[in-house]
């Protein structure tokens, strides 16, 4: 391999990248003007001893066959040859389709995986079960969004527009006077972007907007939601309770005339009703400032200034993927454009509702003018879905019906899973029960470039390359900049990257040509750089062909300054532009949704109680959220992540108030638990998080003690051990997992090291 810098992208920026020794030299792309830390966590982990080397096989399927089995998650592995290995997942393939058919495969592989646009791990694997297999059942939404994706196009329209498309930052540091983000809005989360970013700029256009005097208010148990370039104020919530805050506020507004009436009646349905259960006509009970300030944590008299304080303003509001990550999650995403709908903002420069604006480096973006294609999926042969957050669910109950989006569904019974580029033992919740879940299937095949907890579960592991070892063309429909991913080092052991892999298990299963469509890897670059051309030729626009693009390595795309391009030509003329909802208008009432029936999701947004809430066993409030050091769990054995660990473990960060009552001490190490299991955690101690909060983020590796305990206790830090796996309601059934309710103490037990980074027990093929 060539030992010059060659260029390379990932989720969270573009690089130049050398190898020395067993080191990469990581040199930030020159154009960002605040390139990520999360890039070091590349420089040790081409050879790191987590990777997988060979395709290996858990020794109770090869022993006993395909089938059930609570060994998994704690049993050895055999290692095979790739014949052997072929053989064995395509023996097994063909088996559960000719028996069961594309109901009992399951096409996992939720999860970000490489950057790059034909590698993409999803694409691949989905590709292959379609083309080879006629179909899979498949999931939809995600777990960062998947209450706010089946509740916006209800009420506004596609999340798409309202996010990717919704109020650009540049506009916001020309126009807005409040920006009031529930749930802050952390750099940590904006450094990254699905297909990668090449320049990160939301710390320059905040830092913009409050010299020019924009007011930034955070509403976050964490003080860190908002970066110290935004100058903002700190409004601390009890967590969970945004929506009974908003609608305080919504009460003061009405009873005070600040609302405006004639943007509600031109532009919105259902305020009448609305304002109708704020005021309590509907059940007697007022959701007013002295209503709101009981279940919040804050005086009445504070909500109503704050109320206040927002009319006449240019206000932007924005809900972040954290508050819709809870029990009732729609409530607050709801209510959010509730509020910029009676403040009469949407559609002002600067002014309305975005959601998640800083959740992620696209949004707050312009556009490309055209965006690279992407693989071709095939066509699924069946229409068997769950949501996302919901596999545990279908492989404990298969046969059960449940709501999602006004439909009601069965839950198939699956035989086979099938995981390519995701980490389930990361995202899901409740990890003891989604064990459980995972020893029902007959075989879980992974392919995966370390030993993750998912791998370890796994009944065949084939390895994978990393994006370093393969080439690719990154970029986002957000990115000015496409580049050329050349490979950096050759494959670590005998990995191989899913498209071959893919490709041989397609030839053994005679649908090669239906798979490949006759193109290797660069046949396929090549393909889809030729169709950018022919997008951008249609505009009059002209590219270097490929291979000088592959030679330079990157090129800058033309883009559109088009945010916020809904809802400005509604608002310009809502007769001519209407909203792709049922009545054309934002729904604050939606007929559609208050025809489901769902008592926890009803035609309005309402303030429904969770059914957890902290108690004499459970005190703490816990903040389950996304990492600083990492994107979500990839590359946790990298530089950076550990640079982030104490002695290897996560740390967890509480009040000095609340530590000093347990006898907590900084760099302690703690164990938090409750009925789902325990959690080890070194303690940090900081003013920056409320009282009564506890903040442990995700990511982490699922390390547990004993693998098969009904309550394991994870002396690495993984926060999801401890939360609860619900759907957020009826009408979404999203992931609810960012907070949840906890006790916390000084550990007194054995403290064994971290292991999650070691292989499991290996046994030789013979």
């Amino acid at each position: 391999m060539t030992q010059k810098p060659v260029m390379h992208s990932a989720h969270w920026g573009a690089f130049h990248a050398q190898q020395q020794g067993d080191r990469l030299t990581i040199e930030p792309f020159k154009g960002d003007p605040d390139p990520s830390p999360l890039l070091q966590n590349f420089r040790t982990a081409l050879n790191h001893p987590a990777r997988v080397s060979c395709p290996m096989v858990r020794r109770g399927w090869l022993e006993n066959g395909p089938g059930p089995d609570d060994r998994r998650g704690n049993d050895e592995y055999v290692a095979v040859s790739w014949d052997e290995a072929y053989a064995l997942v395509t023996r097994e393939l063909q088996r559960v389709g000719d028996t069961y058919g594309p109901e009992g495969i399951f096409g996992g592989s939720y999860g970000w995986s490489s950057a790059g646009r034909f590698h993409h791990a999803q694409s691949q694997v989905h590709r292959f079960l379609n083309t080879t297999l006629g179909g899979y059942v498949r999931s939809v939404n995600s777990y960062s969004s998947g209450s706010a994706s089946v509740l916006l196009p209800h009420i506004v329209g596609d999340m798409t527009e309202i996010a990717r498309r919704g109020v650009s930052w540049e506009e916001i540091a020309q126009h807005s006077e409040i920006v009031l983000a529930f749930g802050g809005l952390a750099l940590k989360n904006s450094q990254v972007a699905s297909g990668g970013l090449s320049e990160h700029t939301e710390r320059g256009f905040m830092q913009q907007a409050a010299q020019r005097g924009t007011r930034f208010i955070s509403v976050s148990p964490l003080k860190s939601d908002l970066p110290e370039e935004a100058q903002g104020e700190w409004l601390a919530l009890r967590p969970g309770t945004d929506a009974a805050f908003i609608l305080g506020v919504l009460s003061v507004l009405i009873a005070e005339q600040l609302t405006d009436e004639a943007f509600l009646a031109r532009y919105t349905v259902g305020w009448p009703e609305m304002a109708a259960y704020i005021r309590g006509e509907e059940d007697g009970t007022p959701r007013d400032a002295a209503w709101a300030a009981e279940i919040c944590g804050v005086s009445a008299d504070f909500i109503s200034d704050f109320a206040r304080q927002l009319h006449g303003k240019r206000v932007l509001v924005t809900v972040a993927h954290a508050l819709q990550r809870a029990e009732n999650g729609e409530q607050p995403v709801w209510l959010g454009l509730v509020l910029a709908a009676a403040l009469g903002q949407p559609g002002l420069p600067g002014g309305g509702y975005t959601y998640a604006l800083g959740a992620l480096g696209h949004y707050g973006k312009h556009h490309n003018l055209v965006s690279f294609p992407a693989l071709p999926q095939g066509k699924n042969g069946i229409d068997r879905l769950i949501p996302v957050a919901r596999i545990s669910d279908m492989l404990l109950n298969p046969g059960k019906q449940f709501d999602y989006n006004g439909r009601r569904l069965t839950y198939p019974h699956i035989r086979l899973a099938y995981w390519a580029g995701g980490n389930p033992f990361h995202h899901h919740q409740d990890l003891a029960r989604l064990r459980q879940a995972f020893c029902q299937l007959d075989t879980l095949i992974v392919h995966e470039i370390a030993w993750t907890a998912s791998a370890r579960h796994a009944d065949i592991v084939l390895p994978a390359t990393m994006t370093l070892e393969r080439e690719d063309i990154g970029g986002a429909p957000t990115d000015r900049h496409l580049f050329a991913m050349q490979p950096v080092a050759q494959p670590f052991g005998e990995a191989k990257d899913d498209y071959a892999i893919f490709t041989e298990l397609a030839r053994r299963l005679g649908r090669e040509e239906a798979f490949t469509e006759g193109r290797d890897t660069r046949g396929w670059l090549q393909h889809h750089y030729a169709q950018l051309q022919q997008k951008l030729a249609a505009h009059q626009v002209e590219i270097p062909d490929f291979e000088k693009f592959w030679q330079q390595g990157v090129l800058e795309l033309p883009q559109l300054k088009d945010g916020g391009r809904m809802i400005n030509a509604f608002r310009a003329d809502p007769e001519a532009s209407p909203l792709p909802t049922p009545s054309g208008k934002i729904e604050i009432f939606s007929a559609t949704i208050a025809s489901f029936n769902y008592e926890n999701c009803p035609g309005h947004p309402v303030w429904r109680e969770p059914q957890q809430q902290p108690n004499a066993d459970h005190p703490f409030w816990l903040i389950a959220n996304q990492p600083a050091t990492r994107l979500h769990s990839q590359l946790d054995f990298g530089d950076y992540s550990l640079s982030g660990k104490r002695d290897g473990r996560e740390v967890c960060s509480l009040h000095p108030a609340d530590a000093a009552v347990s006898g907590i001490n900084d760099g302690d190490i703690i164990e938090l638990y409750n009925a789902r299991g325990h959690v080890l955690a070194s303690a940090r101690l900081t003013e920056t998080i409320m009282r009564g909060v506890v903040q442990l983020p995700t990511g982490a590796w699922y390390d547990p003690v004993d693998p098969t305990a009904l309550r394991p206790l994870c002396r690495h830090g993984n926060p999801n051990v401890l939360t609860l796996d619900i759907g957020t309601s009826s009408l979404a059934q999203g992931c609810s997992g960012q907070i949840t309710v906890v006790q916390v103490r000084k550990y007194r037990g054995e403290v064994t090291p971290v292991q999650a980074f070691n292989p499991p027990n290996t046994l030789s093929f013979s």
